[in-house]
């Protein structure tokens, strides 16, 4: 019974964010998941952010500038970029959030020019 109760709720939020955002259909089509096997064999499967090469199913396909619906960037292929998990739900997710890349250069300094140091 728990487990149907959470399934109701998840495809309750599914269709709110779906509603919210319309541009969400387009992960599901036969079109992105061509788009993704062409980004991860250009990329050798391999993470853009830590270098590692990644196991079958364990890449994910992240748009480098979020689309936002805007179709143009959502299908251009160089705008996708391979991840792991890790970097796709740790830092690139952050990153998005803060609006900044908290990386720090050999100089000590942050590498990205929007970080609030380098303004």
């Amino acid at each position: 019974m728990a487990d149907e109760l959470k399934r109701s709720r998840d495809k309750r939020a599914d269709f709110r964010r779906r509603e919210a955002a319309p541009w969400r259909s387009w992960y599901k089509t036969a079109k992105w998941q061509s788009l993704r096997q062409v980004v991860f064999a250009r990329d050798l499967i391999t993470c853009q952010r830590c270098g590692r090469l990644l196991p079958d199913g364990a890449a994910v396909a992240d748009h480098r500038t979020a689309h936002k619906g805007d179709a143009a960037l959502f299908w251009d292929a160089a705008n996708v970029q391979t991840l792991c998990k890790p970097s796709h739900d740790g830092a690139k997710q952050s990153e998005e959030a803060r609006g900044y890349s908290t990386e720090i250069g050999a100089d000590g300094f942050p590498i990205d020019p929007r970080h609030p140091a380098n303004r």
